[in-house]
């Protein structure tokens, strides 16, 4: 190789360096230049459990509304998977829970010889209203502690229409749908029972057993 190739490759080689260096410095500018101070999407994390933060729900919507147009097919389509516990047909014997035909305003624990649960049967002289039922769908161990049932639940208020409105249909004489001086009377999150009303009621069925 002579003197004047070696001369070129060695600027090349020099020229292609000095390239890369001021590519790299360009590069690093520009995006220490653009780089914002501070994130440009915050996450606030909202305190629920005291004052100032979000309204914790305690119980479920109202329904009493939602009966009159509430779908009765898909309700009994819901209820084929309760049907694995429970049946629903009259003077059916029970499963793993209680048979459920005319449930709507009968007694809580109100089948005869089914091993209900304690706090179940302190409830005995309470019906399963319309907002009874909405409550225990909505989340049955959280409405009545220490009940049998494991379901977790329905959620959607619409879903526990469809299924109260069916459970309705169960009956031989099918109890009346509210007026509007009950739907307006409803309160937006029922209470769930708590474990001294279960052992107060629980109290009231010892004494009344004496009595007999």
């Amino acid at each position: 190789m002579s003197g004047m190739d070696f001369n070129k490759l060695f600027a090349a080689v020099l020229v292609a360096v000095i390239v890369a260096m001021l590519a790299g410095f360009v590069a690093r500018e520009t995006v220490n230049a653009e780089k914002p101070e501070k994130n440009a999407y915050s996450i606030t994390v909202v305190d629920t459990s005291g004052a100032g933060g979000a309204a914790v729900a305690t119980g479920p919507e109202p329904i009493l509304a939602l009966l009159a147009t509430a779908d009765i097919a898909k309700g009994e389509a819901a209820g084929k998977a309760c049907a694995a516990c429970h049946s629903f047909g009259k003077g059916e014997a029970a499963r793993v829970g209680p048979n459920l035909y005319n449930i709507v305003n009968a007694k809580h624990a109100h089948m005869e010889g089914f091993a209900y649960s304690d706090a179940m049967k302190a409830l005995h002289d309470k019906n399963w209203t319309y907002q009874e039922l909405n409550g225990f769908l909505w989340a049955p161990a959280k409405h009545i502690p220490g009940t049998k049932m494991t379901f977790a639940g329905i959620k959607k208020p619409e879903q526990r229409a469809d299924m109260i409105a069916w459970l309705r249909t169960l009956a031989d004489s099918p109890a009346p749908l509210p007026d509007d001086a009950a739907i307006s009377a409803e309160k937006p999150a029922d209470a769930p029972h708590t474990d001294a009303e279960n052992k107060d009621g629980e109290a009231k069925a010892k004494e009344e057993a004496k009595k007999k």
